[in-house]
Order: C-alpha cells, then sequence, then structure tokens
C-alpha cells in the first residue's frame, strides 16, 4: 500500500486529475479545431505572414546582438551601437555586390547556359563507360525500361506546366509575402537589439513568481543553444565558402565565384549541405577534364580538412553536443515533414526541444531521488540538485 501511494505520489497525486482534465481539454481543442478549422483561417494568414520576417530577424539577431554588446561595453550608447552596425553592414553588403554583382551575373547567366551541355556530355561520357564495361549487356535492357516508364513524361511536365499557369494567384501571394518579410525584417531586427532583454523580463513578469527562475534558466539555454548555433553555423559556411573560392582560383575551375557562393548558401545545412554543394563542381570537372577532376578532390580534402579539424572545433565549439547520426536523422525528418524550411531550421528546432526535454528530466530525477532515492538508489546529481544540497 505504502509502495502504490509512494508511486501515486511520484506521478502527481491529486495533481494527476489535473492533468487528464488538461490533456481531455487539449484533445478536445484539437477535436474542435479540425471540424470548424476554416473559423481559423484569418488567424493561420496572420501567423504565416509574420513568421517569415521573425524568423530573419532571430537569426539576423543572434549574429548582431554580440557585437552590439561589445560596443556597449565600449561605452557606446546601445541605440547608437545599431545604428553604426546597421549602417556599416549596409555600406559592405552594397560594395560588395556593387564590386561583385557583375561577374556573378555573367557567371550565372553562362553556367545557366552551358549546365546542359555539361550534363549532355556527362550522360554521354557515362553512356560510353557502360557501353565498353561489363554492363554493356544490361544497358540495352535499362534503356528499355527507361523509354516504357517514361514515354509519356512530356505529357506529365506539360501538366504541370499548365497547372503552374493556373496557380499564378499562389505565386504572386508567394513573391508579396517574401517583399514584406525583406521589407519588415530589418524593423524587427532593430527592435529585438534594442529591447530584447526588456522582452524577455517582460515575458518573465507575466508568469506565476514561482515559475520565473525556472523559465529564465529555460530560456537561457534555449538562447544559448540557438544562438552559439545559428552564430557558428553562418561562419563556418562563411569560410568553406572562401577556402573553396581560394581553391577553386588556384586549380582554375571555371565559375569559381558562383561555385564558391553556392557550397557556402548549402553549408549552412549541416552535412547534408556540404554533399549537394560539391555536385556541380564534379559535374564540371568530369566534362573538363579527369585531371580537374582530381584537382578538385584534393581542394575539397584539404577544404574538409581544414573546416573538421580548425574551423568548427574553435567556431561551434561543443555547445550543440549533439551527435552527427542524430544531425542526419533530424533534417531527413524535418525535411520530410517541412521540405527546405524544414532542413534549415531542424537543428535549431531540436535544440529548443532539447532543451525542454532536459529540463522535463532534470525534474524528473529530482522528484524521483526525493520520493524513491533513499530505498531504490539516487540518480546523479544534477546542476540543480548540486546547488540544493
Amino acid at each position: 500500500m505504502r509502495q502504490t501511494s509512494k508511486f501515486i505520489k511520484f506521478i502527481g497525486g491529486k495533481n494527476l486529475f489535473f492533468l487528464f482534465a488538461l490533456l481531455s481539454l487539449i484533445g478536445l481543442t484539437i477535436f474542435i479545431y479540425d471540424r470548424v478549422s476554416y473559423v481559423f483561417y484569418p488567424v493561420l494568414v496572420i501567423v504565416s505572414t509574420i513568421t517569415p520576417p521573425l524568423i530573419l530577424a532571430f537569426i539576423a539577431f543572434y549574429l548582431l546582438n554580440p557585437i552590439v554588446n561589445l560596443l556597449e561595453r565600449l561605452r557606446i550608447k546601445r541605440i547608437w551601437g545599431i545604428i553604426i552596425l546597421i549602417l556599416a553592414i549596409a555600406g559592405i553588403l552594397t560594395g560588395v555586390v556593387l564590386l561583385t554583382a557583375p561577374l556573378i551575373e555573367e557567371q550565372i547567366k553562362d553556367l545557366g547556359q552551358n549546365f546542359p551541355n555539361y550534363l549532355a556530355q556527362l550522360g554521354a561520357t557515362i553512356t560510353d563507360w557502360v557501353q565498353s564495361s561489363f554492363l554493356a549487356p544490361y544497358y540495352e535492357e535499362g534503356y528499355n525500361w527507361v523509354v516504357n516508364n517514361f514515354s509519356n513524361l512530356p505529357s506529365i511536365i506539360g501538366g504541370y506546366v499548365i497547372s503552374a499557369f493556373e496557380s499564378v494567384q499562389t505565386v504572386a501571394s508567394t513573391v508579396t509575402n517574401i517583399v514584406v518579410a525583406i521589407v519588415t525584417f530589418p524593423i524587427i531586427l532593430f527592435f529585438l537589439l534594442k529591447d530584447g532583454a526588456r522582452f524577455k523580463d517582460y515575458f518573465l513578469t507575466l508568469l506565476p513568481p514561482s515559475f520565473r527562475k525556472d523559465m529564465h534558466k529555460i530560456l537561457h539555454n534555449m538562447d544559448t543553444q540557438v544562438g552559439s548555433y545559428i552564430q557558428g553555423q553562418i561562419i563556418v559556411a562563411t569560410c568553406i565558402g572562401i577556402l573553396l573560392y581560394i581553391g577553386y582560383l588556384i586549380i582554375g575551375m571555371p565559375y569559381a565565384l558562383t561555385l564558391a557562393i553556392i557550397a557556402a548558401v548549402t553549408s549552412v545545412v549541416p552535412y547534408l549541405g556540404p554533399t549537394i554543394a560539391i555536385l556541380p563542381a564534379i559535374i564540371i570537372s568530369i566534362v573538363d577534364s579527369p585531371f580537374m577532376l582530381l584537382k578538385l578532390a584534393i581542394v575539397w580534402a584539404a577544404v574538409q580538412f581544414l573546416e573538421g579539424n580548425f574551423v568548427s572545433p574553435n567556431v561551434m565549439g561543443r555547445t550543440m553536443q549533439i551527435h552527427p547520426l542524430t544531425i542526419i536523422i533530424v533534417l531527413l525528418v524535418a525535411g520530410n515533414l517541412f521540405g527546405v524550411v524544414g532542413v534549415i531550421l531542424g537543428i535549431p528546432g531540436y535544440a529548443i526541444l532539447k532543451v525542454l526535454v532536459q529540463y522535463l528530466f532534470d525534474k524528473f530525477k529530482q522528484r524521483y531521488n526525493k520520493i524513491y532515492g533513499e530505498n531504490h538508489g539516487f540518480y546523479p546529481a544534477g546542476e540543480d540538485e548540486t546547488k540544493n544540497s
């Protein structure tokens, strides 16, 4: 009977009934929403409108807030530090765009015109290799299978084209949302940099006093995890782009600047991004010459060595503490659920969820030690328990 009462106390005691009531209310709310979801359409429109600029603003906030804090420590008023920083970034971006835009435009235009030829030459090279190898007997069967299964491909593509023309309104709406996000996110960023700490303090004052300490710790851990990831990943991706650009120039790779920019952008996604980034360069190298492919392999291996042994360990450190296999699984699942947005935001979202789960597990350990620890052994003391002991 005592063990039973301990178990009831462990899982919440009388509060258990409140938990069941809360879960039932949540389930009822989901059921009602499913039935009358059209009522909430304006809310969904509002959320979908403000979410993109908020995400952009928070990413920029984590990149720029340390610099603003540094300027503030140098006795520059925060408002002036923000203005100076924004003007400096605007000037630098303007200068970079003016200097590199003509070259990038020329390379992109040339690459767009020649890339189909690269693919055609690559296909011809693979075909010649297959026909002269032990796979030759299977080549005709594979070719016939492709012809039989994809003979109606033009009609399928035509159907997609017609659907695309019919969805011009959706495309226009998407473009409008992008323009709104680009225009509004600097305003949101300004107020985040200026009053971010005040927003956090005000949110904490809305909570009951007994919850504020725990919530402050949760928000601090989330801020540390997400901030360090965004800052580190952007810096690592930039370093990869610069190193690849230098390497491409050394080996004489065509479209060096464009390929390096593609690599830098895609490298924001860990593990999968660099793999995608190298594909265009591999195709161009195979068509160019086997020697160019060898030089590309040497450059890519050197960049990966520098990034893995010097850049990432010093920039990223061990803050995230996420196993590479976990990162790949999170990216695959988030990409399946939410597409490109999921791939980009999957790891920060996982970091936030990990903080919440870690907090709940710490509370579970404290409760277990309090009720069962004396008779069944204690969990190792966590950070909070060490402070409280």
